[in-house]
C-alpha cells in the first residue's frame, strides 16, 4: 500500500527516530547463518505458540531426525511426538512432512538453496505454495536465510506498529507488511522486525504494557492519545 493511501500518525522523521531508539535499546541486529529448510521448519513450529515451546520442539526434532532426509522418511506420528511441546503437533507434523516432500519432488532433494536466485516475488510464490506456509513464514525464510527485502509481520510487530501509529487500526497483517515496507528503509527491515518483536515482548506487551517505561512514548500514538485524555 503506497504511503499516499495511508497518512499515518508517524511521518518519515518519526519512523527513523523509532528505528534509532529501538537500536539503541536492543542493538543493531545482524542475521545469523541458518539453513533455510531448518528455518522453514522452525517458523512452521512457531505458529500459534511461544518461542520457548517452539524452540524446544525444534530441538527435539533435530535430535531425533538430524538430517532432512531422515525427517522426511519418518512416520508423521513420530514427528508429531517429537514436536508435542510446541503445540498443534498433529497439524504441524503433516505440514512439515508434506512441505519437505513437495520440495524434494520439485528439486530432487530437500533444499531451498535455489531461492537465492529466485528473487522476492518468485520466492514468496514458491514458499506459499507449500503446506502450512503463509506470507509471514515465507517472508521470514526469505529475509533471514537469503537477505531479501521483506518485513515479516508477526503478532508483536502487528500490535506494536498499530500502537505506535505506523499502521491503521483496521489494517490486515498483509496490509501492515505493505505499509511497513514502504515506511522502513530496506536495510533496516531485519533490525526493525526483530526489535519490534523484542519491544513487544518486554515493554509493549499485549497485557500490562509498560507505557511509562517506554522510550518511544514521545512518538507513540497510543500513549499520546491516552495522556491527552487525562
Amino acid at each position: 500500500m503506497p504511503l499516499s493511501i495511508w497518512h499515518g500518525k508517524m511521518d518519515k522523521q518519526g519512523i527513523m527516530e523509532c528505528i534509532r531508539v529501538l537500536e539503541e535499546l536492543y542493538g543493531v541486529v545482524r542475521a545469523e547463518k541458518i539453513d533455510p529448510v531448518d528455518l522453514l521448519i522452525q517458523t512452521i513450529l512457531s505458529q500459534n505458540t511461544s518461542d520457548r515451546n517452539s524452540l524446544r520442539a525444534f530441538a527435539n526434532l533435530k535430535r531425533a531426525f538430524p538430517g532432512h532426509e531422515e525427517l522426511l522418511a519418518a512416520p508423521v506420528e513420530e514427528i508429531a511426538d517429537q514436536i508435542r511441546e510446541g503445540g498443534l503437533a498433529d497439524i504441524k507434523a503433516p505440514r512439515i512432512k508434506e512441505a519437505l516432500a513437495r520440495i524434494k519432488q520439485d528439486r530432487g532433494s530437500v533444499t531451498l538453496a535455489f531461492l537465492a536466485k529466485c528473487g522476492r516475488e518468485k520466492g514468496l510464490e514458491y514458499l506459499q505454495s507449500l503446506p502450512g506456509v503463509g506470507p509471514k513464514t515465507a517472508s521470514v525464510v526469505l529475509l533471514f536465510a537469503f537477505g531479501l527485502p521483506l518485513m515479516p509481520v508477526d503478532t508483536h510487530v502487528f500490535r506494536v506498529s498499530r500502537r505506535l501509529g505506523l499502521i491503521p487500526e483496521d489494517a490486515t497483517q498483509k496490509k501492515a507488511q505493505e505499509i511497513l515496507e514502504e515506511w522502513v528503509p530496506p536495510e533496516k527491515y531485519l533490525s526493525m522486525h526483530l526489535n519490534l518483536i523484542r519491544h513487544g515482548r518486554l515493554i509493549c506487551r499485549a497485557r500490562g504494557a509498560r507505557h511509562e517505561e517506554c522510550p518511544l512514548r514521545h512518538i507513540c500514538d497510543c500513549y499520546l492519545r491516552a495522556t491527552s485524555l487525562k
